[in-house]
């Protein structure tokens, strides 16, 4: 009895302990420090466990990775998990620096089967920046990916070009026939945005105002205006262009 009462003592104990280390601040969550050994065997085997406890019921198609589903997969992989994970050849992104833990590169084989990868793109993983993509898209588009994973460890930097760029023609990229849209993340490749064309559009575009102007003033030289109406006309005008160019903007 004394044994199970110093049992039940050092629980309370224990749980205090971590109740008021949770209070206390004392963890910290700054993604920009790394986890110990022991926070990362923690997170790492619970995830695996948590997983491979629950894909077991995941029906895996038949015929899952087929030339289709793998190009459909191959251009969701570029938009949707590229930033995160990588292409091949690549060995960083903008995104990826700043992520703890830091996402695994799928370019090698691993140790999910095709149900697990399914299981894990569709619910994610808490706390590690892996979106749950079953919120947002069907399970058939979830299978393309998971057909691309199936094939990626195998392609090559130039094969996964080949599956992600536009057609032969260069045309543009290929219509893939789906009614559902994947979110583009390429902006976070690490790639700028290049903002001269806008900027050349925006001030080379012809407002007008200028060859209105001029006609305005071709007009009333032709007239000749010479009584006192058309003198007042005239002045309005110019008084109307003066407040037009006295709003602050270069035209």
């Amino acid at each position: 009895m004394r044994f199970l009462y110093g049992v039940l003592t050092t629980l309370i104990i224990l749980s205090l302990g971590g109740v008021l280390f949770i209070y206390s601040g004392l963890f910290n969550v700054a993604a920009s420090e790394d986890h110990s050994a022991l926070e990362t065997w923690m997170f790492h085997t619970a995830m695996h466990r948590s997983v491979k406890a629950r894909a077991g019921d995941v029906e895996v198609p038949d015929d899952l990775v087929t030339e289709e589903r793998v190009r459909r997969g191959a251009r969701a992989y570029d938009q949707l998990c590229a930033a995160c994970h990588l292409k091949p050849g690549q060995s960083d992104s903008l995104i990826r620096k700043g992520l703890n833990p830091t996402p695994p590169t799928l370019d090698k084989e691993g140790h999910w089967s095709a149900g697990e990868q399914f299981w894990i793109i569709k619910h994610g993983v808490k706390m590690t920046g892996m979106p749950a993509w079953g919120e947002t898209h069907e399970d058939e588009a979830l299978w393309e990916l998971t057909a691309f994973l199936q094939r990626y460890p195998s392609l090559s930097e130039q094969q996964y070009a080949a599956l992600v760029q536009p057609d032969a023609s260069g045309a543009g990229p290929a219509d893939d026939g789906h009614d559902h849209e994947h979110t583009n993340m390429s902006a976070m490749t690490g790639s700028e945005p290049d903002h001269d064309d806008d900027a050349a559009d925006h001030h080379s575009g012809d407002d007008g105002h200028h060859d209105q102007g001029g006609e305005e003033a071709g007009m009333n030289e032709d007239q000749g205006q010479t009584d006192e109406k058309a003198q007042a006309a005239e002045a309005g005008t110019s008084q109307d262009e003066d407040d037009h160019y006295s709003d602050g903007h270069t035209h």
